[in-house]
């Protein structure tokens, strides 16, 4: 029964983890990636889809992103969809691909996306000891319970806390490797 509570904690705190790294790719660096358009949907033949689905895309130079439509009447509602995304990213169009050019960012706007970054990381830290407190909560009524014994749940309680410290790592490790790349010029 513990056991499970165990589980069902880590289960949540990779899911927490998951989405700070997924929040992480969509902030852009001053190189280019493809994934500071995951967020850009277009309307095709009445449907919502996303820009992945639509056209391709590829990453010719450090600072170019291009998408290629695969019908070639999308153009235009593919760039109106990249500027209703408010990415800061003006596109210029050939009649076949669409060219995004990422410009460099400056040092203050490097530091405002640290920044952010950082509090991003706090937030999802705070996440992280309320799942922590839930496991502690649901292994407390188990002790109450007759369920397992003191012991058991002091040793409970220390495996809890090793876990959460070890996924705070991990956040502290996504943030310095997510920092290390934007401030790189």
């Amino acid at each position: 029964m513990a056991k499970s509570v165990l589980d069902d904690m880590k289960t949540h705190m990779e899911k927490t983890l998951g989405v700070l790294k997924n929040e992480f790719q969509k902030i852009r660096t001053g190189r280019a990636t493809t994934g500071i358009l995951d967020a850009v949907t277009v309307d095709y033949y009445g449907n919502t889809s996303s820009l992945s689905q639509v056209a391709t895309l590829a990453i010719p130079e450090a600072r170019t992103i291009t998408i290629t439509p695969w019908e070639s009447k999308m153009i235009g509602p593919i760039e109106k969809a990249i500027m209703n995304a408010n990415l800061g990213l003006t596109p210029s169009n050939d009649g076949k691909a669409i060219r995004l050019n990422l410009p460099p960012l400056t040092e203050e706007r490097r530091k405002d996306i640290v920044k952010g970054l950082k509090k991003k990381s706090e937030e999802d830290k705070i996440a992280l000891r309320n799942i922590r407190r839930d496991a502690i909560d649901k292994l407390k009524k188990l002790e109450k319970d007759k369920a397992i014994t003191e012991d058991e749940l002091k040793r409970f309680e220390k495996e809890v806390q090793d876990i959460t410290k070890s996924f705070e790592l991990k956040m502290d490790e996504a943030v310095a490797h997510k920092e290390k790349e934007v401030m790189e010029v």
